[in-house]
């Protein structure tokens, strides 16, 4: 939630043009949706929203549906961020639904999954993330994957300053390949996984260069255009995203 008008006109200003070879999406607060749509259309980048509402439409006051944010350009829709799972108690069965209904407009959900710092202290990391996939995959189906990226964000290194170590990241991002290619073998081999948790231009080169993370979630850095811009020549040096 940041922005004004003004800043998204001097984001807009600022925006270098990123190199091909690469998908970037850009994810802004609903409200200056259209407008960065407008302003950037054309030049390499590509729409999604933050969150959906499960609903289409009807008298749910305040929520924006997956049809919104289609009808505005977005292509994708972040689901089950950990802070809308933390702030707004968005259980797995919410996320569930949020993805088919992304899915239902046209747009290509991001599914975060992620431990908590107790979770990976206690050596669970892997079994709570792997129960994050499976309430998913029992509520939208195996066939959802299909079309979805996977996003792994460590609730410990969001917005801390904190980064898994690329060790780390590679570990769970091959759990998460591997939960995928038993569900269905393509799977594993065909669905995007981004890291996300602290990634900048500082420490993106070392996570990009891990086997199994293909691309970032990039949430405070994305906030300086020239810096997610130097991210994402990261993300072409390594052929990722």
């Amino acid at each position: 939630m940041n922005g004004t008008a003004q800043a998204v006109a001097d984001y807009a200003a600022a925006w270098p043009d990123p190199p091909s070879g690469i998908d970037v999406v850009l994810c802004p607060p609903w409200a200056y949706l259209d407008r960065l749509a407008s302003a950037l259309r054309g030049r390499g980048v590509r729409f999604g929203v933050q969150t959906t509402a499960i609903e289409s439409a009807g008298a749910f006051t305040g929520e924006q549906a997956a049809e919104m944010a289609r009808d505005l350009g977005a292509e994708f829709a972040i689901v089950g961020h950990s802070e809308r799972r933390r702030l707004y108690a968005e259980t797995d069965a919410v996320v569930a639904a949020k993805l088919l209904a992304a899915q239902r407009a046209g747009l290509t959900p991001i599914v975060c999954v992620g431990e908590t710092l107790e979770d990976r202290r206690s050596g669970n990391a892997a079994g709570v993330v792997l129960a994050q996939l499976d309430a998913v995959d029992a509520g939208a189906g195996t066939s959802a994957w299909e079309d979805a990226v996977i996003a792994y964000e460590p609730v410990w290194a969001i917005g801390t300053g904190e980064t898994a170590t690329p060790a780390q990241a590679q570990e769970m991002h091959v759990v998460i390949r591997d939960y995928l290619a038993g569900r269905r073998s393509a799977l594993g081999e065909t669905t995007r996984i981004l890291y996300g948790g602290s990634v900048n231009a500082a420490n993106a080169n070392d996570l990009f260069a891990q086997a199994d993370v293909d691309g970032g979630l990039v949430g405070g850095a994305s906030l300086d255009a020239l810096e997610f811009c130097r991210i994402c020549c990261t993300a072409v040096r390594h052929s990722v995203c």
